[in-house]
């Protein structure tokens, strides 16, 4: 008690107001040619700067505060941009056209909470997203504070978004879809996020209704844009998780620029705060880069290039699970012998050309090459002991199990190797004249899968092995001898190679027209998709899809800033592998493509509040699926029943306050009510795996007024808990209990000794970083037990399966060191 009074006054200190910072525009100054305009000066009060050769400009601004932004150059004619207003750490990108024969003025419509985006898309500040604490810092961390996004795992960085799971969420790169590794089954095993936050400028976020443009998914896409530098650069992030290196390049010439970094990562300071002890080895490397050559004022290429190796190694070797109720106390205790072994090796290369046909029209082709080699090796023996806690505190045993009530081992067997090539090959187009946006696509896949299953386990009870359940069998001991082989209780041994072609093709229009003295915004698209699954020992079988979807947004002439958005559509997703290969490891070509309609309606209302903006943003949402592909989930393994005999719906509400509760921050408090249920063959409706009600996330950013180098980043999630799911093969329409409700705060303080508002002389130590930040952080800050699964253990005596947790991290303090030079 007296640690969390101690660290609830240091946030009651922390949380009052400071000094104003600061936000940026940045982007290229053009002439009526489209060709680049250097020596530009961009002015905005007292504070100004230049374009350089290229006409890339970045200036400065005081954020928080309206601002008027002007643009001239000897021989052309001024552009002044107006009421602009932006948050701190904002980069709001603006590509000013200089006439020499007419004066343009580009009035941007402002809010309170700087320039907005009529679409259903959220913008993220990178800023943010490198600055706040997290088990897994990083562009997930943030999205998890979002009220529709679900992940009560701090050890992962998969979510799921308004009821769909983890398969169901789009990720792109600079317009390069990317993917994850397959065979993942815990999130101890997961370690790196494939983004790169080092290397990040924009990132976009979508949980529904979004536009035809961005792919065949149910649920989400997160649209990510990686940097193209203007100077060299040099950043760390160091801790006792890992490390990681980033380097912006740029060529004399400004035609070649990159920006490249290596991480590091070793889950051992998380892992070791599990219930499970034992030897750890969890170490997870990775590379990227993103490169761009500009070969003409028309013509530039990108390139994209990533290689990870994560190895897992766990030798476990004892756990002790206290569980039941004051007045029950039971304890599970597991003594283990074995080890784990699994690498997951992914490659990504990917090339886009951008091709600027004119003002008008730009031609994109994109083509990439992933590939996985995934190896799950692993024998584990586990001997167990079910009984009663010895309650007495006087005792020497006390908290120790005794009466035991079960009594039993168990064998895990896996030997499971996969190999996966995917290769993509598109073209985008944009043509946009006036208020009217064309946008279309054509794309062609082939996946190539080689996997091979072998899967089993043994239980033992007693001293006998317990047969799988549904195996007809007659006993007739001692007067006939039992002769029947021994069995596993579950067993998978599948090969598999399967290959899939597909075609898909998405057309859109997007347009701003004025309605009387209101702005209406709307974009109508269609997507088509056709795929083919083949493979040995597998039938050949076509499939096709057609998705329509519609988006539209209101402003209405109000004196208050407010913005009505309406979006819905039909999403359908083709099956991946995964979703083909049911629990035996059999692949059923037959499986077609899920089915949501979405109906999404929000509002946003800008507004200033002790003079400072604020925005309230509320959605509602329906979906209803068809033709659902079950799943069971346990940790973030996800096993598909691979057939189409389900149905189900989700429905929910979020609310999301955000804007600057401390002058010159940017802080945020939502919450969100969510329902999915599913009928599996007209049996009637229960819930999803991932069917979370209630939810709430807090990010909240400080600084102490005197000492405004002293910052404070804190998280705090609070969701009721989820369906805890069932024995191996139980009927999930018995077992429905859930987990407990996960609750988390991570907490992080930082000293800032050096950044872009602090200049030092040359002979001060400090004169080489343009950035250094040293501070401390507590992940799982008044550490509350949180749950992801259950062990299922049965007592001898009453038949009864007991759902034991298996617990996550505990409290864990961490170093970190930030710098740029």
């Amino acid at each position: 008690m007296k640690l969390r009074n101690i660290i609830f006054v240091t946030i009651l200190l922390l949380c009052l107001i400071g000094t104003a910072q600061t936000a940026s525009i940045t982007g290229i100054v053009l002439d009526e040619e489209n060709t680049p305009l250097p020596n530009t000066e961009i002015s905005s009060g007292t504070t100004r700067t230049f374009s350089d050769d290229t006409g890339f400009y970045l200036l400065e601004l005081v954020s928080d505060v309206e601002t008027t932004i002007t643009f001239a150059h000897i021989g052309h004619q001024k552009v002044i941009l107006e009421n602009l207003l932006l948050n701190t750490n904002e980069t709001y990108e603006f590509h000013p056209v200089l006439k020499s024969d007419a004066l343009q003025v580009d009035e941007v419509t402002v809010t309170a909470n700087g320039n907005r985006d009529p679409n259903e898309i959220l913008s993220i500040s990178p800023e943010k997203i490198r600055k706040i604490p997290g088990a897994n810092a990083g562009v997930e961390n943030i999205l998890k504070l979002l009220p529709g996004v679900t992940s009560n795992n701090e050890l992962s960085t998969q979510y799921s978004v308004r009821g769909g799971n983890y398969d169901e969420n789009l990720v792109y790169i600079n317009e390069i879809e990317v993917y994850r590794p397959f065979l993942v089954r815990s999130a101890q095993q997961e370690g790196l996020s494939f983004v790169n936050s080092d290397l990040v400028q924009d990132v976009m976020f979508s949980p529904g209704g979004f536009q035809a443009k961005y792919g065949d998914k149910l649920s989400s896409v997160l649209d990510i844009k990686y940097k193209i530098p203007t100077s060299f650069n040099i950043m760390g992030d160091f801790s006792f998780l890992g490390a990681s290196v980033a380097m912006d390049t740029r060529s004399k010439n400004k035609r070649l620029s990159s920006t490249s970094g290596f991480r590091y990562r070793n889950n051992a300071l998380l892992l070791n705060s599990l219930q499970t002890q034992g030897s750890l080895q969890p170490t997870f490397t990775d590379f990227q880069s993103f490169v761009t050559y500009q070969v003409s004022n028309k013509f530039n290429l990108n390139f994209l290039g990533n290689l990870s190796v994560n190895n897992y190694k766990n030798e476990p070797r004892q756990r002790q699970t206290n569980f039941g109720t004051i007045t029950d106390p039971k304890a599970l205790t597991v003594f283990y012998e074995g080890r784990e072994n699994n690498r997951f090796a992914t490659a990504l290369g990917a090339i886009k050309g951008n091709y600027y046909l004119n003002d008008n029209t730009t031609l994109k082709l994109i083509a990439s090459l992933y590939h996985t080699t995934e190896e799950e090796y692993s024998d584990i023996i586990a001997s167990y002991r079910l009984g009663e806690v010895d309650s007495n505190l006087g005792s020497d045993e006390f908290g120790q199990p005794t009466n035991s009530r079960g009594v039993g081992s168990q064998f895990n067997r896996a030997r499971n190797d996969l190999d996966a090539l995917i290769f993509n090959f598109s073209h985008r187009g944009i043509h946009q004249k006036n208020k009217v946006r064309m946008e279309w696509g054509l794309k062609y896949t082939h996946e190539d899968i080689r996997d091979q299953l072998r899967e089993s386990e043994f239980i033992d009870s007693l001293g006998f092995s317990v047969r799988p359940p549904g195996t007809p069998f007659v006993n007739n001991q001692p007067e006939e001898p039992f002769l029947a082989p021994l069995e596993a209780y579950q067993s998978i041994n599948a090969l598999n190679f399967v290959k899939t072609n597909r075609f898909s093709g998405f057309l859109q229009m997007g347009a701003q027209t004025d309605w009387k003295s209101n702005v209406l915004y709307y974009n109508l698209g269609i997507r088509a998709h056709f795929w083919t699954v083949s493979g040995r020992n597998v039938e050949k079988v076509s499939h096709m899809t057609l998705s329509p979807r519609i988006q539209i947004a209101l402003k209405p002439n109000w004196k208050r800033d407010m913005l009505f958005r309406i979006a819905t559509g039909l999403y359908q997703q083709p099956p991946f592998y995964r979703e083909l290969r049911d629990s035996t490891g059999t692949i059923n070509p037959n499986v077609d493509a899920q089915k949501s309609l979405h109906i999404v309606a929000g509002n946003e209302y800008s507004f200033l509040l002790w003079n400072r903006p604020f925005s309230l943003t509320s959605e509602g949402y329906y979906k209803k699926l068809t033709q659902v592909n079950p799943y069971t989930l346990e940790d973030v393994r996800i096993r598909y029943s691979a057939n189409n005999n389900a149905e189900a719906y989700v429905y929910g509400a979020e609310l999301r306050l955000n804007g600057a509760f401390v002058p010159g921050t940017e802080s945020w408090v939502s919450l969100g009510y969510m329902e999915t249920k599913e009928n599996r063959n007209n049996r009637g409706y229960i819930s999803r795996p991932t069917d979370q009600r209630l939810k709430m996330g807090i990010l909240f950013q400080d600084y102490i007024p005197n000492m405004p180098e002293l910052k404070m980043y804190l998280n705090l999630v609070y969701a009721t808990g989820v369906p805890g799911g069932s024995p191996s093969y139980a009927d999930p329409y018995i077992f429905q209990n859930r987990l407990r409700d996960y609750k988390r705060a991570d907490l992080g303080i930082s000293y800032i000794f050096a950044d872009k508002s602090k200049n030092y002389p040359e002979r001060h130590w400090l004169h080489a970083f343009k950035n250094l930040s040293v501070g401390f952080e507590i992940f799982n800050m008044f550490n509350n037990q949180n749950s992801i699964t259950n062990t299922w253990v049965r007592d001898v005596d009453s038949k009864t399966e007991f759902a034991i947790p298996n617990y996550l991290t505990s409290r864990v303090l961490n170093l970190r060191v930030q710098m740029r030079l």
